[in-house]
């Protein structure tokens, strides 16, 4: 199982969300580049990039720290938010990005996920957040009554090999994933990336266990309650 730790953009700062509520935000780090590296001088081989600010406007804002990210750092950049278009798609792979998470365009623009599966493959990959077992999309403001099991079956269909799963209502909370939504989507057969909740090496261990492909962590990193170096070497 791969770690992943989380680098959430907002207003160009490495920021942390609770519950993926924008009025939540705290920052960590004023330069996300500094941040990038330090997880990659501790071990980390990909890098999970949010661009917050995008996902909510619906187009990438933060394209220039992200190409800062990528110019200073060895490590494979996975990159998401406000990703809605070709154009957008093909400027983070030239720019060297290693995956691209749709998740908004993947629900409502099927053209746009084939015309990126067909051009890079498995480098694209789907983020599905979930709450209460419904998809939510654009940032997490709006709510779809789609099921979360129900678009994982679909995508798998489709072709997408991987999927990032986030339980909205634990992400930032530090209270541990929502493992039964989890194996449900472990179901499909697809790879999945655990995020959100994630808060212990026991979390760790029972995604790992369970068979999950990666975990993201994001807030249990910055507050301290994992160790990255550590987790690497337990994981």
């Amino acid at each position: 199982m791969i770690l992943i730790p989380a680098i959430d953009i907002m207003e160009g700062k490495c920021v942390r969300l609770t519950k993926g509520d924008f009025n939540t935000k705290e920052v960590y780090y004023e330069n996300p580049v500094d941040v990038a590296k330090m997880w990659q001088e501790l071990g980390a081989k990909r890098i999970h990039v949010v661009d917050l600010d995008g996902a909510k406007q619906g187009h990438l804002v933060n394209g220039n720290v992200i190409e800062q990210i990528i110019k200073n750092c060895k490590a494979e950049i996975e990159v998401g938010g406000g990703i809605r278009n070709r154009e957008t798609i093909d400027y983070l792979f030239s720019a060297g990005v290693k995956y691209v998470i749709l998740g908004s365009a993947a629900i409502y623009d099927e053209d746009l996920l084939l015309y990126s599966l067909s051009n890079y493959g498995g480098r694209t990959i789907v983020g599905i957040d979930s709450k209460n077992g419904e998809v939510a999309v654009s940032g997490w403001l709006e709510k779809t009554k789609i099921k979360d099991i129900e678009l994982a079956k679909k995508m798998k269909e489709i072709g997408v090999k991987t999927i990032i799963f986030t339980d909205i209502s634990k992400d930032g909370t530090l209270n541990g994933p929502n493992f039964k939504a989890l194996e449900n989507i472990l179901k499909t057969s697809v790879q999945v990336i655990a995020s959100g909740g994630i808060s212990s090496m026991e979390d760790l261990k029972k995604l790992k266990e369970m068979g999950a492909y990666g975990a993201i962590i994001g807030k249990a990193l910055y507050s301290g309650k994992i160790n990255f170096k550590s987790a690497l070497e337990v994981i």
